[in-house]
């Protein structure tokens, strides 16, 4: 009988080790998205407005630049070509 007890409580304790290994332990990649979330909320986004405003300038100073590189690239060729076909 008091085999018996203390295997019956030898494998309690086994399954109670067992409980405390299973139980779930917090995903850190869950974790992660959540502190994410919580962060983006914090964040002050622009106004839309601002956001298109801004965009406009990028791409019309990056229009002008790129006019401005052709035609200086288009400038020395031409002066390449007069200097070398002579």
């Amino acid at each position: 009988m008091a085999k018996e007890n203390k295997a019956s409580e030898k494998s309690n304790e086994i399954k109670e080790t067992k409980k405390a290994k299973d139980t779930k332990k917090p995903n850190k990649v869950a974790k992660w998205f959540k502190d994410l979330k919580i962060e983006f909320n914090k964040v002050t986004w622009a106004s839309w407005k601002t956001v298109r405003n801004n965009t406009s300038i990028v791409l019309t100073i990056v229009v002008i630049i790129s006019a401005f590189v052709g035609l200086l690239d288009w400038g020395l060729l031409s002066v390449m070509d007069l200097v070398y076909n002579r």
